[in-house]
């Protein structure tokens, strides 16, 4: 089995060596950059599981990239960054990524999370194949997109993804935070819960859900959420 490889992109020479050695030792292959450019170039050769990326680089917008990377591309985006307030996290899962962790951090943490990430949305686990249908929509797995009456297609992110995939495998059930939590992986708390609460909004807003009356992703309050369509996979 060919091991996960995580690419690191840190301006920071320190930082890089200490991710290096901790996922190698765990088990990890690696590739580290100091340039957002020379990152990007790497993507054209391999497609990494987990990317894991600094938002105050030297030669482009952090956020700008954490973006694309999610839009484009089936990796895990892990931010790991400086900034600690709490609209820096919000707007970098905003944005796509996976997971937030600030400086300074404990190596094994990093590990930890990338474990938790990788079990939560192993490639090709979905259910019934790479396709579900539901309520007009088409939801391809293997290319993150969603594609509706017209064929007009919207992409969506891997996080989006673990999301959609969970209510489409459960449909009119409810399911709470900690099932989420449970399933997903990481630490429990405000932080899990917006994480959770943005990438559901996102979701909403590509199935052109009304935000006052979702029809399909429904907010059991004090419980958690149900997913009210008729699926289908394959």
């Amino acid at each position: 089995m060919t091991l996960p490889l995580v690419t690191i992109l840190d301006d920071e020479p320190a930082i890089r060596q200490m991710l290096t050695e901790a996922l190698e030792e765990a088990g990890f292959r690696t590739l580290s950059f100091a340039r957002a450019r020379e990152f990007e170039a790497s993507l054209n050769r391999t497609v990494p599981d987990v990317c894991l990326v600094d938002l105050s680089l030297p030669d482009t917008d952090g956020l700008a990239l954490v973006h694309r990377l999610a839009l484009e591309r089936g990796a895990v985006v892990i931010i790991i960054s400086g900034r600690g307030q709490v609209q820096d996290r919000v707007t970098g899962l905003e944005l796509g990524a996976d997971d937030y962790i600030t400086k300074p951090f404990d190596p094994a943490e990093v590990v930890a999370r990338i474990r938790a990430r990788l079990r939560a949305a192993p490639r090709g686990a979905v259910q019934g194949g790479e396709r579900a249908r539901f309520n007009g929509w088409t939801a391809h797995f293997d290319r993150y997109a969603l594609e509706d009456a017209e064929g007009i297609e919207t992409p969506f992110s891997q996080a989006e993804g673990e999301v959609l995939r969970l209510f489409l495998e459960s449909p009119r059930r409810l399911i709470t935070r900690q099932q989420m939590q449970e399933a997903f992986g990481g630490a429990a708390g405000e932080s899990f819960d917006r994480a959770m609460d943005v990438r559901i909004s996102r979701l909403r807003t590509k199935l052109r859900e009304d935000p006052k009356n979702p029809r399909l992703i429904k907010t059991i309050y004090g419980a958690g959420y149900i997913f009210l369509g008729d699926v289908s996979w394959g």
